[in-house]
């Protein structure tokens, strides 16, 4: 193709082909020449050929004159006796296919310009291409999809080799489609089995890629009353799964569980660990499902222990799963980095809701308050100021473990019996022991640190009051004058008599 000068001699001489393809079929071999501008090496010389074929592709997918059904190979049609029609669409099919999986390729490209319109020219054709199916429908209200297609585009956007995280949030707005968000999720599923097949060590771009994508992923709450399709139906079918939000549930479900059965970076494990209980375990169609990633996520420590332990928390609770551990891993998990780490507010927030119920045997109990009263013993003052009013709200949510501060028959300890070396809670004998610690710490250094270990002792003692004064017997009568009114106001000699008594 004889090209004029600069992007603006580009752009006409493209338009002159696309007008001449579309106008005659004897024009045809002009496709080669716009496909030729799609491999060049000037970026706006792309985008301008990423518009024509847009435009191009576009059209014959309006008007039909791409070939429907499965797509024989060129060099058989084209030596067959088949008529000019079939042959001119077999192969300005294979040109369409050439194109889509150039515009693949572009989605990698250096230039975000041309990815973006990349992009947008892919989905462009997804819409098109279901509106004109390239395949032949099999029965009545058969449901069909450019999957391929579909494919191609969530392959190029999980990428192993580049962050496509600013594309990725371009193609956001088309997971508010059913369809787009359903497929999406499907495509997910084949793009992780592909690229971990391929790559003995995955590059962590891809990770970070499918965990963006899959974050952005979001399911209705209920059953809309009225689907939103990006391809647009003329009717829609109560048979097509794409149409229930139970069937999304299942896809969803297993978008994850494939892309979490892989061994993660750590940075990944953590995000995954910090939506887990609000975007993906309410999603799930079995949440139960999650409990070999929660468990393996337990075993790895710290932050991301406690925040396994979270969504743990919650399959105990709300669906009921067995997990006898969850207290000897939580306990596990104090030690004197708790005070010192950037997640320490979450720590206690998540802590606090862990041994918030009433029904906690009274040893284990005490064996969170003893262990952290002894860590507090060298806690810097930043982390005492929360830590002994946690200690605190334990002690008076279980009344039974007030023995810790006040044992009235107990005998006197010559020795502490909790050993602060057992992993197992139950076995630590924290409850015979006592919380000595917070008397150490009401000489603390630190006035505000003293303060708050003092105080623990007169919280405590209030509910013990008021137990106390409920058991007195009633009111003894309180008198209110010296001598007895009589009547209301009596006569003037007495009410003077009251009076003068009175002052």
């Amino acid at each position: 193709m004889e090209r004029e000068p600069g992007a603006a001699g580009v752009r006409r001489a493209l338009g002159r082909r696309l007008e001449a393809v579309l106008a005659s079929r004897s024009e045809a071999n002009a496709v080669f020449d716009i496909l030729a501008v799609l491999q060049s090496e000037d970026q706006e010389e792309i985008q301008e050929a990423v518009r024509t074929c847009s435009r191009l592709f576009g059209a014959l997918l309006e008007r039909g004159e791409l070939f429907v059904g499965q797509l024989p190979s060129e060099e058989m049609v084209m030596t067959g006796s088949q008529g000019a029609t079939r042959k001119y669409k077999v192969w300005m099919r294979h040109r369409y296919h050439s194109c889509c999986n150039r515009l693949g390729e572009l989605l990698g490209h250096p230039s975000f310009q041309v990815k973006e319109l990349a992009l947008s020219a892919l989905l462009k054709f997804v819409q098109l291409e279901g509106a004109h199916p390239l395949e032949k429908s099999k029965w009545e209200g058969n449901y069909l999809f450019p999957r391929e297609l579909f494919k191609l585009v969530v392959g190029g956007l999980l990428s192993p080799e580049e962050d496509q995280s600013l594309l990725l949030s371009q193609f956001r707005e088309y997971l508010d489609y059913d369809d787009t968000r359903y497929h999406t999720m499907q495509a997910a599923v084949d793009a992780v089995a592909r690229v971990t097949g391929q790559h003995p060590e995955v590059p962590p771009a891809f990770w970070n890629n499918a965990f963006t994508l899959l974050s952005a992923v979001s399911l209705p709450r209920r059953e809309p009353t009225v689907s939103s399709f990006y391809v647009k139906r003329a009717e829609l079918w109560d048979t097509w799964k794409v149409a229930h939000l139970k069937e999304h549930r299942r896809v969803f479900q297993a978008m994850w569980l494939s892309f979490l059965k892989h061994k993660l970076p750590l940075s990944l494990y953590k995000k995954v660990l910090l939506i887990v209980h609000d975007a993906i375990l309410p999603q799930l169609a079995q949440p139960t499902l999650m409990i070999d990633f929660l468990t393996r996520a337990c075993d790895l420590g710290g932050a991301l222990s406690l925040l396994a332990l979270n969504g743990l928390f919650i399959l105990i609770h709300k669906h009921n799963l067995e997990y006898p551990d969850f207290y000897r891993k939580l306990y596990g998990l104090l030690d004197p980095s708790v005070f010192h780490v950037k997640y320490r507010a979450r720590f206690f927030h998540l802590a606090d809701l862990f041994l918030s119920s009433s029904h906690l045997p009274a040893y284990l109990v005490a064996a969170f308050a003893k262990r952290l009263a002894r860590l507090a013993l060298t806690a810097p003052p930043e982390a005492l100021l929360m830590v002994l009013p946690f200690i605190c709200n334990l002690l008076r949510r279980h009344p039974a473990c007030r023995v810790l501060v006040h044992r009235p028959h107990g005998p006197e300890l010559d020795a502490d019996p909790y050993d602060p070396g057992e992993e197992d809670p139950a076995q630590s004998r924290a409850l015979e022991s006592s919380l000595w610690e917070l008397q150490a710490l009401q000489r603390h250094y630190h006035p505000e640190v003293s303060k708050a270990a003092s105080v623990i002792n007169q919280a405590l003692s209030m509910p013990e009051i008021f137990e106390r004064d409920l058991k007195k017997k009633g009111p003894e009568p309180v008198p209110l004058e010296f001598i007895p009114a009589q009547g209301l106001l009596g006569r003037p000699g007495e009410l003077c008599a009251q009076h003068f008594t009175l002052s």
